[in-house]
């Protein structure tokens, strides 16, 4: 179990002041000019070195996404950004929320040091337009970032020009994809772009461009004045460091958590979240990491380990890490088809695969809900899924159905016995009928 002085996130629950006097007290914006003397190179690879993997749910090496930026003896005239995704829009998903609401500060110095490692003078955060008190919250922040010089025309007086922009969304999932985002805060409808070019090359308005989540950015700088090897002492290799879990569903104390990576899911759960409702044996099925990776019953929910590869292995994934938990008295058939509904709801109709897919895997499932459909439709479905597994321009589509791969994968008895029962149903309806009649 983490110990309290080795949080990244000391006020995760609000429990202390979230303006600059309370962050200043947990450590923020401590001579962060030093960090930025360290220069671009050594902040990077500090971070490289750290193992920190992208906090939003693909994971992705975060110091070597920065170092895709331009560097200074190659660059052209164009300015560089960091752009912060905090479109938290991900079922399940309530972290990034709670560091907006409560830690503002954390992020704002994450802006400026991760800005000035890739050569950024500017940093946009893209906050989900419902978040009122989160982006309320944020501006608040900003603005006394800039009244005391933390960043502007001299950022901690270090000679570094840093402006920091809120933009405010309004309310798609599909921006959370972060070439979305980028049309969205260009003033464009949000679809994702085709790649190549990446953003590191053209992004934000033809500019080099990093798009990173707002945890991710968040913990940079406490990685960098702690040490790589301090952070990277946690997890295991190539899944190290700590991470905020978001606990939801049937569990007795549902929260947010920051812990070791790699921690075993039923630690996780009954350690911080008061256990399974009904007890560990009621357990049915945990969705380990949002909406969209494939669900796990509980025969492997008894083992696993909270971080990437070893979800991976069991073809779920850590995602943003928000743990859905589904008891016994879950229809597990009718949840998946809500997800199913839900990704048919939010795609953007640019890609045929996902415009048309999404609709036809949606019908099916309530067909299975209900039992209408035939056996020979779960072989149709999983079929359909690969179909649009993978050819798509963005994750929106392979995201609304590995939940549906994950159900046919480890309840396919249910499905089967709900369409046998429905059969026998009609059946013996049938029977009654024919006998009332004679």
């Amino acid at each position: 179990m983490l110990t309290v002085k080795d949080r990244i996130f000391k006020n995760l629950y609000g429990q202390d002041d979230w303006n600059l006097k309370g962050a200043l007290k947990r450590g923020v914006w401590d001579d962060t000019a030093s960090l930025l003397s360290l220069g671009r190179d050594k902040l990077i690879n500090e971070i490289k070195e750290s193992g920190l993997r992208g906090r939003g749910g693909a994971g992705f090496p975060t110091g070597m996404k920065w170092s895709f930026m331009p560097k200074d003896d190659n660059r052209d005239d164009r300015p560089h950004y960091l752009v912060v995704n905090a479109d938290e829009s991900e079922p399940g998903t309530c972290k990034d929320r709670e560091i907006l609401r409560y830690d503002p500060h954390l992020l704002i110095e994450g802006c400026l040091v991760s800005g000035f490692a890739m050569g950024a003078n500017a940093a946009y955060i893209y906050i989900r337009g419902e978040f009122y008190s989160e982006a309320s919250h944020l501006r608040t922040a900003i603005e006394e970032a800039y009244e005391y010089g933390y960043i502007g025309d001299n950022a901690c007086g270090s000679g570094w020009k840093f402006d920091v922009y809120l933009h405010r969304g309004a309310g798609a999932y599909i921006c959370g994809e972060e070439t979305a985002l980028l049309e969205s805060l260009e003033g464009k409808k949000g679809q994702p772009r085709l790649k190549p070019p990446f953003p590191a090359a053209c992004g934000l308005y033809g500019c080099p461009t990093t798009v990173n989540n707002v945890e991710t950015i968040a913990v940079a700088p406490t990685i960098i004045r702690r040490g790589a090897s301090w952070f990277n002492g946690f997890g295991r290799e190539n899944n190290t460091g700590t991470k905020i879990f978001s606990i939801s569903g049937h569990v007795n104390n549902p929260c947010n958590v920051e812990e070791v990576m790699g921690i075993p899911l039923r630690e996780l759960i009954d350690k911080h979240a008061g256990g399974v409702r009904g007890g560990w044996a009621n357990l049915l099925a945990v969705i380990p990491g949002g909406s969209s990776p494939p669900c796990l019953p509980k025969s492997i929910c008894d083992d696993v380990l909270m971080d990437f590869d070893s979800l991976k292995e069991q073809n779920s994934g850590l995602g943003t890490a928000a743990v859905i938990v589904m008891d016994k008295s879950t229809d597990i058939v009718e949840a998946i088809s809500r997800l199913s509904h839900f990704y048919r709801h939010e795609s953007c109709g640019q890609c045929t695969p996902c415009r048309e897919g999404m609709g036809w895997v949606y019908r099916v499932m309530q067909r299975l809900v209900s039992g209408e459909a035939e056996i020979n439709e779960i072989d149709m479905l999983w079929e359909l899924t690969k179909q649009i597994e993978g050819h798509t321009i963005c994750a929106l589509a392979d995201g609304g159905v590995w939940p549906v791969q994950g159900l046919i994968r480890h309840f396919r008895p249910e499905l089967e016995r709900r369409i046998v029962d429905r059969k026998t149903s009609n059946t013996n309806l049938t029977s009654k009928s024919e006998a009332a009649v004679l």
